[in-house]
């Protein structure tokens, strides 16, 4: 039997073109949600943000300390020579590499901002999250998209089947670089910069990216590419083709000497003002730093840290002090540290620092660092530690981190006996056993006290205080630790059947996994379990704990998209 609808009266037009236009703007609005979601999970950080805090974190971008780079012969020639699409500066830590490639993404922004896409990534080795090369191009292609939205198709079209773990699983890399390379081949892309600071500071997956880098600016002539690194030969010999344009600082040596000169006046002119220096006081100390700064900007920086900390009728003694030379310098710090009275105190604390996998939340400091009692509560005192700590250390936005990498590597390299008496792999032990600690403690069913099982996570506003401020870094990366520990190769309690391990399992994994889902990691407590199962493979008699990690593995692994979205 047939049956026919029809549409009488002179509503029924209405009615239709209403409810089409309402079925339409549903799916836009689902369109749009599923690319905000896209977006959101490509974004490991924002370039942008990042390039703010490095400013701010060195005291702002001063012109006069970059503005040689824009009428070098080698940089003008790279600008205007198609055939040079890849430039690399390259030069020894603390010459001044980062804030430069900052002043370069200026002028950039500045001539061509409106009218070409000028995107960017700043690796920093002390941040898991920011020293690889995966995260490297998540960040080139969240800038890319961001700047122009319809290469993020590129992006989606193979996200809508496999979602965030698209940017995480082991086949990360792979998918990325093609992805990568469809968004470059697109024909809508207009004038494009990519820009990578640091080449050395990442950590993991180096040569790939390298190799990736070398081959898209030879097939792609029409990327400007721009990279920086220190003087490594590894680097050196894959960027080392016809296509790459090296500047090297330590050649251009009168620009980057005129450059410190002109960032030395800038500095001494604020702590003269500020300090209410002498006019002759202000001249000695310029001298002073133009004769023993050798041409570094991070010396320069770190002496006139000191400089501010100390009163004004001591500056010019304090000053004679400090020897030229970062090694140098490091070297007397370090022995300010020793001479402290809290000195046992600092060297917790710079070990922590040292083997952390990111920046450490003040509120994270206390649960990972053996302290005296009555310091671990009262974070004056423990701001004024960090203080002493202050040539290696800083703090910025309630985060402590590194002053530079060269710090933490004099740390490893100079200090490791005395910064870590029992050996760095005690140190991971260390810091293992106090986020196990940390997450008794904290974890619980519930946690923002919400009481409503199901609710979206994106929704979630933590509450203040934050009950989780203290465990975020240990529900991170407590594993990373006992990996590191060298656990497998001894007997060790803590991953024994009746050990801490599997009783955390047992009383805390689905309080864990909700701590997860809020911190947007769960992509790594899935590696976490991974991990785990690894380790406990190489105990001789695991079975009963294996068991029970094979168990909580497949558990997150098979509710991720659920633990993931809903608290």
């Amino acid at each position: 039997m047939a049956y026919t609808t029809s549409y009488d009266g002179s509503n029924s037009g209405f009615q239709v073109g209403q409810n089409l236009g309402h079925i339409t703007n549903q799916f836009l609005q689902s369109e749009t949600s599923l690319n905000r979601a896209c977006l959101r999970d490509l974004r490991t950080t924002d370039p942008h943000h990042d390039k703010d805090r490095i400013q701010n974190t060195n005291g702002g971008l001063l012109k006069d300390s970059y503005c040689w780079i824009l009428d070098n012969k080698e940089f003008q020639q790279w600008q205007d020579n198609a055939s040079n699409s890849l430039l690399w500066i390259r030069g020894d830590p603390g010459k001044g590499k980062t804030m430069l490639l900052c002043g370069i993404i200026d002028e950039l922004t500045r001539l061509f901002g409106d009218t070409a896409n000028i995107s960017f990534f700043f690796c920093q080795a002390t941040d898991v999250r920011i020293n690889n090369a995966t995260a490297v191009l998540r960040g080139l292609i969240y800038s890319l998209v961001k700047k122009q939205p319809s290469l993020l198709a590129h992006v989606k079209s193979q996200y809508d089947y496999t979602g965030k773990a698209l940017f995480e699983d082991i086949n990360a890399w792979n998918a990325l670089s093609r992805i990568f390379t469809d968004i470059l081949k697109d024909a809508t892309l207009p004038s494009t910069y990519l820009i990578i600071d640091a080449l050395d500071e990442c950590t993991t997956g180096l040569p790939s990216l390298l190799d990736l880098i070398t081959q898209v600016s030879s097939a792609y002539p029409q990327i400007k590419w721009i990279v920086s690194s220190r003087n490594w030969p590894n680097i050196e010999e894959r960027l080392d083709t016809t296509h790459t344009a090296p500047i090297s600082l330590e050649l251009n040596e009168a620009s980057v000497s005129e450059a410190v000169s002109n960032f030395i006046q800038h500095k001494v002119h604020y702590l003269a003002k500020v300090k209410q220096y002498s006019d002759e006081t202000r001249d000695t100390i310029c001298r002073h730093l133009s004769s023993n700064s050798q041409g570094t900007f991070l010396w320069v920086a770190l002496v006139c840290q000191d400089l501010d900390r100390t009163s004004r009728r001591h500056a010019l003694k304090k000053m004679e002090v400090f020897p030229p030379g970062l090694n140098a310098l490091y070297g007397r710090m370090i022995d300010q540290v020793r001479n402290s009275e809290d000195a046992e105190s600092c060297k917790r604390i710079l070990a922590v620092m040292s083997i952390v996998y990111r920046p450490i939340a003040f509120a994270e400091l206390a649960s990972l660092v053996e302290l005296p009692d009555d310091l671990s509560g009262d974070s004056e005192a423990l701001s004024e530690i960090v203080a002493i700590c202050g040539s290696f250390l800083t703090m910025r936005e309630d985060t402590i981190i590194f002053v530079h990498q060269s710090a933490k590597e004099f740390l490893l390299r100079e200090t490791q006996i005395e910064v870590f008496p029992g050996g760095i792999a005690a140190e991971h032990q260390t810091i293992f056993s106090r986020s196990i600690e940390a997450m008794f403690k904290t974890l619980q069913r519930d946690i923002f006290r919400l009481k409503l099982p199901g609710y979206p996570i994106q929704k979630v506003i933590p509450p203040s205080p934050n009950p989780l401020a203290s465990a975020q870094y240990a529900c991170v990366h407590w594993v990373d630790h006992l990996h590191h520990s060298g656990c497998h190769k001894k007997k060790d309690v803590d991953i024994d059947e009746r050990g801490c391990v599997g009783d955390f399992l047992q009383t805390r994994y689905l309080h864990w996994l909700e701590a997860l889902s809020i911190l947007g990691s769960i992509s790594q407590g899935i590696e976490a379990m991974l991990k785990l199962e690894a380790l406990l493979r190489k105990k001789e008699k695991p079975a009963a704990l294996l068991h029970q990690v094979q168990d909580a593995s497949r558990f997150i692994r098979y509710h991720r998209q659920a633990v993931e979205t809903l608290f």
